[in-house]
C-alpha cells in the first residue's frame, strides 16, 4: 500500500508515519507505559529492505522484505571482523606490514580507504578500527591477507572468504554469501536484513568489536619503515547515528552502485537493545532517517 504512494503525498505520508512512531516512543517511555504495543504505527521506510529485533530475545519487531537477498556493500565488513576476531589465540597487537597491493587495490576500485601507508607496520587492533570506522578496504585486504591460509596472496584471500562463508553457515545465515572481503563483490556477494542483523547481534558479543563500532573517531600510531612512529590522520566513523541518535552503540554502514545505501544499527536505552538493518535506501541521509524510524518503533514496541 505504501509503495503505491508517490511524490508529495508519499513524503507527507512518511512524515506522518515518523510523527506517529515518535509519539508511540513517547507513550512507551512516558507516564502511559501500559500503552499496548499494537497502538504503535508501523513506520514507512524508503529502504527496499528492513529488519529490527529485540537483541535480548531475538524476537522480530519489524520486517520489510527481510529475507530478500540484496547486495550488502561494506556491511560485509562485519563478517570480515567476525572472522578475524574468531581466530584461535588471536593477538590484537600483532603487527601487519602494509603492502603495495593493498593501496593498488584501493586505486583500481576507487574504494573507501583508511589511507594506510605502504611499508608501515599496523596492529591487528588498529586494522579493525581502519576497517569499521572509515570502512577501509585496504584494512580489509590486509586482514584477509593476514588471516587467510596459503602460499600466495590470492590463495590467502580466497581462503579468508571461504572462512566468511563457513562462518555464515555456522551462524545459520542461510540467505548470505560472500565473494569478497570488503563488499566489492563479483556478482555473488549478498545477504538479507534478517541475516545481517543476526550476524551483528552475534559479533556484538565480542568486547573488542563492540568497543570499535561505537567509537566516533580514532587515531592510529603506526611504525614506519625506518622504525619511527607515525600518527595517522583520525579515522571518523561513517555511522552518523553515533552522533544523532542517543544510545547508539554501532554498527556499520555500506554503500555501492548495486547496494545503494545500507546501515546495520544498534542502540541501547533503559537497559534494552534494539538491533536492525536497512538495505538499499536512497541516500546517506535517508538510511539514517530509516534507521531512526525503526529504532524508535523498536523501542516503542518492546516498551
Amino acid at each position: 500500500m505504501i509503495t503505491a504512494i508517490t511524490g508529495i503525498k508519499g513524503s507527507r505520508f512518511r512524515r506522518a508515519a515518523a510523527v506517529t512512531v515518535t509519539a508511540g516512543a513517547v507513550l512507551a517511555t512516558g507516564a502511559l507505559t501500559a500503552a499496548p504495543a499494537q497502538a504503535v504505527t508501523k513506520p514507512s521506510i524508503v529502504a527496499a529492505g528492513g529488519y529490527v529485533m529485540n537483541n535480548a530475545t531475538g524476537k522480530s519487531l519489524y520486517t520489510k522484505a527481510a529475507d530478500t537477498k540484496r547486495s550488502t556493500g561494506s556491511t560485509t565488513k562485519i563478517m570480515t571482523a567476525k572472522v578475524v576476531l574468531s581466530q584461535a589465540n588471536l593477538n590484537l597487537d600483532a603487527k601487519v606490514t602494509i603492502q603495495k597491493a593493498y593501496s593498488d587495490y584501493i586505486v583500481a576500485n576507487t574504494a573507501s580507504s583508511a589511507h594506510l601507508i605502504v611499508g608501515d607496520k599496523v596492529t591487528v587492533r588498529q586494522l579493525l578500527y581502519g576497517l569499521m570506522l572509515p570502512s577501509g578496504c585496504d584494512a580489509a585486504y590486509a586482514l584477509a591477507d593476514k588471516f587467510g591460509s596459503g602460499s600466495t596472496r590470492a590463495a590467502r584471500v580466497k581462503s579468508f572468504i571461504a572462512k566468511m562463508n563457513s562462518t555464515a553457515k555456522t551462524l545459520g545465515l542461510t540467505n548470505t554469501k560472500f565473494d569478497s572481503f570488503d563488499g566489492i563483490g563479483n556478482g555473488n556477494n549478498y545477504s538479507t536484513p534478517r541475516d545481517l542483523t543476526k550476524l551483528a547481534s552475534n559479533v556484538m558479543k565480542n568486547a573488542t568489536f563492540k568497543t570499535v563500532v561505537k567509537t566516533k573517531s580514532y587515531k592510529a600510531k603506526t611504525i614506519t619503515k625506518t622504525g619511527s612512529t607515525r600518527t595517522m590522520a583520525a579515522w571518523t566513523n561513517t555511522n552518523t547515528l553515533l552522533s544523532s541518535y542517543s544510545g547508539t552503540i554501532g554498527v556499520k554502514t555500506g554503500s555501492g552502485p548495486e547496494a545503494k545505501y545500507c546501515l546495520v544499527f544498534a542502540a541501547t536505552r533503559n537497559g534494552k537493545t534494539v538491533i536492525g538493518t536497512v538495505l538499499a535506501s536512497s541516500s546517506v541521509t535517508q538510511r539514517a532517517t530509516d534507521a531512526t524510524k525503526l529504532l524508535n518503533y523498536g523501542f516503542a514496541t518492546i516498551g
